[in-house]
């Protein structure tokens, strides 16, 4: 007798699988100076082993997250979705973002806006789940996966993680794509 359900993972975490970024968490009342972080991610998933044996490519899933990571490197992130930035540009090859009296004026090239509100690890972890499931979709991969969980590591001992079934996910992203 066959058991059912997600009986099989696989994990991610490969030397390359990384990123090198300058950000601020800004929300009203509060902004902290401009730094970075050399962030790595890790990829965790569950599910149902194919008839190929795996529940999914292990190099696809590092071809995919190593698109995603790279750009994000040598970047600013900035959150596009921000309750307290003033957002402007790209125009004339550069963006500019104002926080209460703070401006900061960049490069267009060296900034990268996300379609999050903080950009916190725990956000970033959400923005490659999200990136990373439709890829997978995209490609007709996602099938014998059932859960999916993204990791962003700020430094040693400290990391932010978003988990997430997968299965509504997909649906979702199959009908908008």
């Amino acid at each position: 007798m066959k058991p059912s359900g997600s009986n099989f993972s696989i994990h991610v975490a490969k030397e390359n699988l990384k990123f090198s970024a300058a950000h601020f968490i800004a929300y009203p009342g509060f902004r902290e100076p401009l730094h970075g972080h050399n962030y790595q991610v890790g990829v965790y998933l569950e599910g149902n082993l194919a008839s190929t044996g795996y529940v999914i490519d292990f190099g696809l899933i590092k071809k995919l997250t190593k698109e995603i990571v790279d750009r994000l490197d040598e970047r600013t992130i900035i959150p596009a979705s921000s309750d307290c930035l003033k957002i402007e540009g790209p125009k004339d090859g550069k963006v500019r973002i104002r926080y209460e009296d703070d401006e900061f004026v960049l490069p267009a090239a060296d900034v990268c806006l996300l379609p999050i509100a903080h950009s916190s690890a725990e956000e970033l972890a959400r923005y490659i789940w999200d990136e990373l499931a439709a890829a997978l979709v995209a490609r007709g991969a996602l099938s014998n996966v059932t859960t999916m969980e993204i990791s962003v590591a700020e430094g040693p001992g400290q990391s932010a993680h978003y988990r997430s079934q997968t299965s509504a996910e997909a649906d979702c992203l199959s009908t908008a794509t």
